[in-house]
């Protein structure tokens, strides 16, 4: 196993918890984005728009390669089989997933910038709104198995074969 050094001479073997699930946020988004790229791209038509498309699918792939060196420093061990349903549900569940993850975080972050009242009442019922379809889409996933958000180890083995599986995918 590799160690990691710092300059002042300690070395480290394993990832830290908090770095392990940063990780596993990348991997997830970066899986289910190139998933839905890779599916929309047969479908347009503009050249430049493809071009575009290519150039993301590229970079997350390359990103999704780098990123899952890492998997092996992980603070859980990766050696036990762990079978996910191969279910569009869950694809399509964790995308929604995503989708909400992200308006909660922009919406907390455009309330800190809101002067206005009127705006700051909407954009905070929205962050509720977003908030409440976050949780149900999570328990969603988590009660069918989608999910294993209390086993670290099933995580992150979850998202080792849907990053594979995604990199494999033909567009």
């Amino acid at each position: 196993m590799n160690y990691y050094s710092y300059s002042d001479g300690r070395n480290h073997q394993q990832l830290a918890w908090h770095e392990t699930l940063e990780l596993h946020e990348l991997v997830a988004f970066q899986t289910n984005s190139l998933i839905q790229f890779k599916k929309a791209i047969r479908k347009v038509k503009d050249g430049e728009l493809k071009n575009l498309y290519l150039e993301a699918v590229e970079g997350i792939q390359g990103n999704l390669n780098e990123l899952l060196s890492f998997y092996e420093y992980g603070p859980y061990p990766t050696e036990e089989h762990y079978e996910m349903r191969n279910d569009e549900s869950a694809f399509f569940s964790g995308s929604l997933l995503g989708f909400t993850k992200t308006s909660v975080r922009s919406y907390a972050t455009a309330i800190t910038e809101t002067a206005t009242p009127s705006l700051h009442e909407i954009f905070n019922r929205h962050l509720q709104k977003a908030i409440n379809l976050h949780y149900k889409v999570f328990t969603y996933m988590y009660r069918r198995g989608y999910y294993p958000a209390y086993d670290l180890t099933k995580l992150r083995m979850n998202d080792v074969k849907n990053a594979k599986n995604a990199l494999n995918m033909p567009y």
